[in-house]
């Protein structure tokens, strides 16, 4: 992962955290269901942008790189690891 990459994805995580915590203190304060729901898929669509940041950069990088590699078990294995976090989806 370069170096703003990881910058950028730890400020992000962060952000999602304190979104976290907010969404557990909105619970302890028994706020209103639906603006807790709100806040949920807030965090979760951040996350989410955070997860398309680094599948872009490992595509970009990894996969590329073993790409024009040549070596197919390499290859294989970066698609693999590529199917399998898309099946964890």
């Amino acid at each position: 992962m370069a170096h703003g990459d990881t910058k950028k994805s730890l400020a992000a995580l962060k952000r999602v955290e304190g979104q976290v915590r907010g969404i557990a203190k909105m619970v302890e304060d028994d706020r209103y269901c639906i603006d807790i729901v709100t806040q949920i898929a807030a965090a979760r669509a951040a996350l989410s942008r955070v997860e398309a940041d680094l599948l872009r950069g490992h595509i970009g990088h990894c996969v590329h790189r073993a790409m024009k590699s040549g070596d197919s078990a390499e290859q294989a294995r970066v698609v693999d690891e590529l199917v399998q976090a898309f099946g964890r989806r």
